[in-house]
This record gives C-alpha cells, sequence and structure tokens, in this order.
C-alpha cells in the first residue's frame, strides 16, 4: 500500500492497527489518509473509465490542448473529470462542513484530489512522412500512484496547524493558520489550497497504544534514523545470512541461468 511505503521509515508506519482511532482524531496523520484515499480513489476511477472498467464513462472526452485541429485524440486517455465529479458526489461535497473538523476533512480530501491533477500530464506520439509530425496522437495519461503518494508525503512534512476564525465578509467561519512570514497567532493566514492541514498535535508513536504498535521490534538504518525511530530506548544488532541470485547469464535459447550466493547482512531494530 501505498502510504505504508511512504512511512516506512517514520515511528507511523501507516499500519492498520490504529487506523480506525486515527481517523476519529485531527492529527497530520489523519490528514495524510484522508488525502490518499481521496487521491486513490480518483487515480482507480479515471484509469478505470479508460480501460473500460466502468458503465457510465469511457475515455477522457474533454481534451484541453492547443491547436486542436492539428491534433487527432486518437487514444484512449484517463478520465479525471469524471473520476473527481463521481468523487465529491459520493463523498457529499457539496455540504459545506459546520464544525472545525468537518472542514478540515474536506480539505485535505481535495488536497489529495488535486495531487493527482497535479500529475496529469498530455503524452503525444508523431505520424508523418520521415518523423515529419504532420499529425500527433494525443491523450491525457495520470503519472504513476508512487509519484501521487510521494507527493502527498512532502504535503505531510510541511502540513500546517489550523483554527476556526470567523469571516464578517461571507457570513461563516474559516480555517487559519500562521502567516507564513509571522508565526504570531496575531496575523493569520488561510491555508493554501494544497496544505495538508491538521488541528491538534500528534502523539509519539513510540509505545503502543489505540493509534499504532509503538516501534518496538521495527527495523532501522544505524546511519539514518535508528535513533528517532527507537525514541531513545537503543536498537538491536543481528546479523544473518542472506541469499541471492548473482552471476547471471543469457543462455541459448531463451532464459537467464543464475547462481546463488550468500552474504552477511546486519540489521538493526528498536529494543523494547
Amino acid at each position: 500500500m501505498e502510504c505504508q511505503y511512504q512511512f516506512r521509515s517514520e515511528r507511523w508506519n501507516c499500519s492498520l492497527e490504529g487506523r480506525t482511532s486515527l481517523l476519529k482524531r485531527g492529527f497530520k496523520e489523519t490528514a495524510f489518509l484522508y488525502a490518499v484515499s481521496s487521491a486513490a480513489l480518483t487515480h482507480s476511477l479515471a484509469r478505470a473509465c479508460s480501460a473500460g472498467r466502468m458503465e457510465r464513462c469511457t475515455c477522457d472526452d474533454s481534451p484541453d490542448l492547443e491547436n486542436r485541429k492539428a491534433w487527432q485524440w486518437g487514444v484512449c486517455g484517463d478520465n479525471l473529470k469524471y473520476s473527481t465529479k463521481f468523487l465529491k458526489k459520493f463523498l457529499g461535497q457539496k455540504r459545506i462542513g459546520k464544525d472545525l473538523r468537518a472542514k478540515v476533512d474536506i480539505h485535505n480530501t481535495n488536497v489529495g484530489i488535486k495531487a493527482v491533477k497535479n500529475g496529469l500530464k498530455t503524452t503525444c506520439k508523431c505520424h508523418g512522412v520521415s518523423g515529419s509530425c504532420a499529425v500527433r496522437t494525443c491523450w491525457k495519461q495520470l503519472s504513476p500512484f508512487h509519484e501521487v503518494g510521494r507527493l502527498l508525503k512532502l504535503r505531510y512534512d510541511d502540513a500546517v496547524k489550523v483554527f476556526s476564525t470567523s469571516n464578517d465578509a461571507v457570513g461563516h467561519s474559516e480555517l487559519a493558520g500562521p502567516h507564513r512570514h509571522s508565526h504570531s497567532p496575531k496575523h493569520p493566514a488561510s491555508p493554501r489550497s494544497t496544505d495538508l492541514v491538521y488541528v491538534e498535535d500528534s502523539p509519539s508513536f513510540c509505545r503502543p497504544s489505540k493509534y499504532s504498535l509503538g516501534t518496538a521490534g521495527r527495523t532501522c538504518s544505524r546511519e539514518g534514523n535508528c535513533d528517532s525511530m527507537c525514541c531513545g530506548r537503543g536498537y538491536n544488532t543481528q546479523s544473518r545470512l542472506v541469499t541471492f541470485s548473482c552471476h547471471c547469464q543469457v543462455q541459448w535459447c531463451c532464459y537467464v541461468e543464475c547462481q546463488q550466493c550468500m552474504q552477511e547482512e546486519v540489521v538493526y531494530s528498536c529494543k523494547q
């Protein structure tokens, strides 16, 4: 799962244990879960449309390209327009959340959708004599979801803590956080539409709780994250032999033949 991959080196590793409790809170981790879930649904639906696995949608039918007359829309593109519309209708976002948590959850859900849109690219192929590109076949294509996950992890690292403030001009409350050029609460600013937002500080995730299993027994990198991962408890060192394929050669015809080699590997894991 993409969430677990992105947090593989963090104290909170996005395990299934404790996820239900996390979704009831307003932590940075909650923000990421809402964003990555909406992104995954948006991405999967758009791909399913272009692959013909959905009855109510097909290829993207609204290319926003320059010089349309010179290009042919000849390959089935990912239908992001349909998937975004479907998701927002499914989540009921027409109803504006009245409380702070509802506004935060909706905001983070939209951050996930925007992250998918950010990866939408136009891919083209040329056709013509001697590569003259007299005609281009173009289609819209989403980036691999791994790139979306990496972008959302960066958003998590820079997440903004927010509070609710009244906006007399529009007659309802809005999200507000520290001004980017001043950390004073006297100068609040609205978070950007691409910012992940949260309302309460996260627990340490060091010890078992209703939010995670803690970090005891987790593997770590001695030069990298052991000190942080193990929360100052130290780590165990263990040597083991691992087997891997080596000295591979292509044989006629037509397979690869490898030898089995062994090497010693040192593994570090957090103490109890």
